[in-house]
């Protein structure tokens, strides 16, 4: 696996895109940090930039690298290899390289910009965690979406349409619900229907860590009481490494048992 791993990791960075989502946040980080008085403004601005930008950029990266290395990958299929190393390999390869991208892109202006000596640093480094999670996450789900179908079209098609779901429509379907429900207690729906969305998830972390819990809105106290205690950090958490381990294992599940 490790052998696959590094040469889908490889194969990426050589890849101009994997410059141009580098060169992206470096330039965004650099604009941010240096040219903003408030530094929790730049933290915002930047949490709603890879809130939206990174699952995207996972989804698609994931489903064309399965597409484009597809024959390759049926050549290793006819060696004498496991089938879940093959695509464990070719996945982490995929996932390592991008996060490699967001978190040079950003870290680099964030050394320079001094903020290592500051207070600062913790909310930066939530920053970079949750968009590594994002990036394991979407990426995983893309892998399981192509592995799932054989047409590129219908592929690019459902992995599109998973992001838009996730980023947008279901932030809309679970407004809609607090509206119509708003006369029964909430707190238990709210705090399950942010968990069930990884999106929504790092949003609510990032907000809660500013101490910004206002721009919740309608269920801004309860987040705060409970994402804000340690129990409540610890849960989420768990409950990100499991929007990456189930679509993981369902990867090589799905790859044992695929004619191929």
């Amino acid at each position: 696996m490790l052998k696959i791993l590094k040469y889908s990791f490889y194969d990426l960075m050589r890849s101009r895109w994997s410059y141009v989502y580098f060169a992206f946040y470096l330039l965004l980080g650099v604009v941010l940090l240096f040219l903003n008085n408030d530094l929790s403004k730049a933290v915002i601005t930047l949490m709603n930039v890879i809130i939206v930008l990174v699952p995207l950029i996972g989804t698609i990266f994931g489903v064309m690298y399965y597409y484009s290395s597809k024959e390759f990958t049926e050549l290793l299929l006819a060696q004498p290899l496991k089938r879940s190393s093959i695509f464990l390999g070719q996945y982490l390869g995929v996932a390592i390289s991008l996060s490699m991208s967001l978190i040079l892109g950003l870290g680099i202006p964030f050394i320079f910009y001094g903020l290592f000596m500051s207070n600062a640093i913790w909310d930066f480094s939530l920053l970079l965690i949750t968009g590594t999670f994002l990036t394991f996450i979407f990426t995983a789900l893309a892998f399981n979406i192509a592995l799932s179908n054989e047409n590129r079209i219908k592929g690019f098609g459902y992995a599109i349409l998973l992001w838009l779901f996730l980023a947008i429509i279901y932030d809309g379907i679970f407004l809609m619900s607090l509206i119509i429900f708003e006369d029964y207690p909430l707190d238990k729906l709210s705090l399950i229907g942010t968990m069930l969305n990884p999106i929504d998830l790092s949003r609510t972390l990032i907000l809660l860590k500013l101490d910004i819990s206002a721009l919740l809105g309608y269920t801004g106290a309860v987040f705060k009481q409970f994402f804000g205690t340690s129990i409540g950090l610890i849960v989420s958490f768990f409950a990100l490494t499991l929007w990456v381990l189930l679509p993981v294992l369902r990867i090589v599940f799905k790859a044992k048992r695929k004619d191929f």
